[in-house]
């Protein structure tokens, strides 16, 4: 029976064992210029050292605009590829494999002078009403994105992940509560997704697998559920996506009937019902940083992978003290075996 210590493989990633380092940004890039610094290479390396088989570098985004804030990582240019390679070389002589979130903020993008959107709405009554983008300026981000992926690709990636969730662009097309236009990508509400899906395709290797991370469900007033995000999800897999990442919400201020459970592991039934809907591997995500809990989401078929966050930022040896506790076997780094005794 699998677990969280056996072998995982997609397409051409393969992985010693099912934990996942899932993105987290940092806000650490003091130039503001987009390129990783050393923050960023202690922080992804220490997770590779401390057996993540799996390292997600955090939301990257395709211009400087579409940045949450300025001390964000980009990749519009080839001036950041060079960091972002340092560090997935030091992840690999370590045994892990490393994607790499490709974004764009956004009507959430709080430094830019004038964020974009499918549509004029603002976050909230604190933030900026972004600018809709026209027709046009659509397709070109399209390219932006493409273009990221391919500088990516370049500085030796494993695997691709498109931030289709939180609230952030690609998620604000495909939801109706953000996107109200009536034009191409107001009538299909995919078709914006679908178009980045489809480009990072273009420029990835045959044997690199694309994920997208989705929110399962939004938590306003009229936002969608599991049955339309099902249907999304599909639309999104058939243009290429070989793996969901399944989160939930960020897309508005939180309805109060609608607050999400704060309770572990809250968000799994949303990444088995995408799991077993399209018969495609899911990551989940949210709360799960107890081993056993962990171990018993791949153990129960729920999901292929498990992303622990808050949980590794709190031990970076998370992965290493979960197969302790679990008295499985996983490969300990020669320096630190005599913490581990068999």
């Amino acid at each position: 029976m699998d677990h969280l210590f056996t072998p995982f493989k997609i397409k051409g990633l393969e992985l010693k064992n099912r934990v996942v380092m899932p993105p987290m940004c940092q806000y650490s890039v003091t130039n503001k210029d987009g390129i990783a610094t050393d923050w960023h290479y202690i922080h992804y390396v220490s997770r590779a050292i401390g057996g993540a088989s799996f390292v997600i570098i955090e939301m990257t985004d395709v211009e400087p605009d579409g940045r949450i804030t300025d001390y964000d990582l980009g990749l519009w240019s080839d001036e950041q590829i060079p960091a972002l390679a340092r560090i997935v070389e030091a992840c690999h002589q370590h045994g892990a494999k490393v994607g790499i979130q490709i974004a764009h903020a956004g009507r959430k993008a709080e430094d830019a002078d004038e964020p974009v959107a499918p549509s004029a709405i603002p976050f909230d009554e604190n933030s900026k009403t972004p600018r809709e983008l026209s027709t046009a300026e659509i397709k070109d981000m399209v390219e932006k994105f493409q273009s990221a992926v391919e500088r990516a690709v370049k500085a030796g990636v494993d695997a691709i992940e498109l931030h289709g969730a939180h609230g952030y662009l690609i998620h604000e097309f495909q939801s109706a509560y953000t996107n109200k236009r009536t034009d191409e990508y107001g009538q299909d509400l995919t078709k914006f997704g679908k178009e980045v899906v489809e480009a990072a395709k273009s420029v990835m290797p045959e044997d690199m697998p694309l994920i997208m991370r989705i929110s399962g469900k939004e938590y306003v007033d009229g936002g969608y559920g599991i049955e339309e995000s099902i249907e999304f999800s599909k639309v999104y897999k058939d243009a290429g996506v070989d793996m969901f990442h399944v989160s939930a919400g960020g897309e508005g201020p939180i309805a109060a009937h609608g607050r999400p459970g704060t309770h572990v592991a809250y968000q799994v039934p949303l990444a088995r019902e995408i799991k077993q809907a399209l018969n495609v591997p899911v990551i989940a995500v949210g709360r799960l940083d107890e081993p056993a809990l962990a171990n018993s989401v791949i153990g129960n078929e729920d999901a292929d992978l498990v992303a622990v966050g808050r949980g590794m930022l709190r031990n970076p040896y998370w992965t290493l003290e979960a197969a302790a506790k679990l008295k499985k076997e996983t490969e300990i780094p020669r320096q630190y075996q005599v913490s581990f005794p068999k």
